[in-house]
């Protein structure tokens, strides 16, 4: 009995430390709710951030430190700034210099770099001179410094640059694609879309394969289709560079559930993987289908169709992305639509979360909102 009791204990804490928060203002103070619209914090605190690697940086009397999901301070405010956790480790700053803490609050030996970066799913950059590197979370070096520019990995995969030529490593800093071409998209299911002199194409098993007359390529996203510009007009291809929708659209988005966000003149609907229109065009504009089936359109302001195209949440809400004056993480664009049942949206001045049923979260609308974190 004691054991069970024991090892329902561990569960119940298990899911206070991995639960979602969503950091919210109300009466001109800063706390954070739960999934269920409760208040998980409360708003006390002047300046706080999003939750991030199970902390959030709070700002107390001038000074930032880290709170848990519980709002108990375990790292005392005591510095002038502060970045967000990864992999245990955050940038803080005191007495006009930047370096690492971990989670205890302790310093960590800063590496051979130039300037200190951010971590970012378990790497950061490291620069010497002019080129760029990367080190793991042991502070281990992965790349070094030899690149003019990395982009943030993304599925794995980073872009570098050199020489004003792009390519893709992975993660062990392997070469996947050589940094040879003007320019690249992210890498995804064996592909990247590339720029080679004035010709676009897809990066293939390593080989480049021109796609005649495109003059843009937009990256999969995850999907076994994207979009591509030719002769003014926006059609799909596959991961093989074949034409599965000839262009015929003016402007276009992302599949996903099977569904594309595509423009025909002013207006925009949706078009199914045969370039068929399932919606058809009449707002002004659209977005992409979250998986939870629903997606954001716009009329005068911001509601929702599900998959057949009807109206569930009507238009009247504001997706805007953005932040509280840089004090947060921006959005991504697939925050503009339901993320795990629920969506930020604005309402008179006011920020909250819908359900999928268009009911408030909890019931409550709050001065700011952000998307919940863990």
């Amino acid at each position: 009995m004691k054991k069970n009791l024991w090892i329902a204990l561990l569960l119940a804490a298990g899911m206070v430390n991995a639960q979602e928060l969503a950091l919210v203002k109300k009466d001109g103070r800063f706390g954070y709710i739960n999934k269920t619209g409760e208040i998980a914090i409360q708003p006390k605190y002047k300046v706080a951030k999003n939750f991030s690697d199970g902390l959030a940086a709070a700002e107390e009397n001038g000074k930032w430190g880290f709170i848990n999901p519980k709002g108990e301070w375990v790292i005392p405010a005591s510095f002038d700034d502060a970045k967000y956790f990864d992999s245990g480790i955050c940038v803080v700053s005191k007495d006009k210099k930047w370096f690492y803490i971990d989670k205890k609050g302790e310093t960590l030996k800063s590496p051979d770099t130039d300037k200190i970066f951010d971590f970012e799913d378990g790497f950061a950059f490291v620069k010497r001179g002019e080129k760029v590197g990367l080190i793991n979370a042991k502070f281990a070096t992965v790349v070094e410094p030899k690149y003019d520019q990395i982009k943030s990995f993304h599925d794995g995969y980073a872009r570098v640059k050199n020489s004003d030529r792009w390519g893709i490593i992975d993660k062990t800093g392997k070469v996947i694609i050589e940094p040879i071409y003007d320019d690249i998209g992210d890498y995804n299911k064996g592909v990247a879309w590339a720029k080679n002199g004035t010709v676009f194409g897809l990066v293939i098993e390593g080989k480049f394969k021109a796609i005649d007359g495109v003059v843009k390529i937009w990256d999969f996203e995850g999907q076994t289709l994207t979009y591509a510009k030719k002769n003014e007009k926006i059609g799909f291809i596959d991961t093989k560079g074949n034409w599965v929708i000839e262009p015929k659209f003016d402007k276009a988005k992302a599949f996903n559930k099977g569904l594309a966000p595509v423009m025909i003149g002013k207006k925009w609907g949706y078009t199914n993987t045969k370039g068929d229109l399932v919606i058809q065009p009449a707002y002004n504009d659209a977005e992409v289908f979250s998986n939870d089936g629903l997606a954001p359109v716009k009329e005068k302001d911001w509601g929702f169709v599900n998959e057949s195209g009807k109206m569930v949440i009507p238009t009247q809400y504001g997706i805007t992305a953005g932040g509280f004056g840089g004090l947060v993480a921006l959005f991504r664009d697939d925050e503009k639509g339901f993320k795990d049942g629920v969506v930020r949206v604005k309402n008179e001045k006011k920020w909250g979360f819908l359900k999928t049923d268009g009911t408030v979260l909890g019931n409550q609308w709050f001065e700011q909102a952000e998307p919940f974190k863990k």
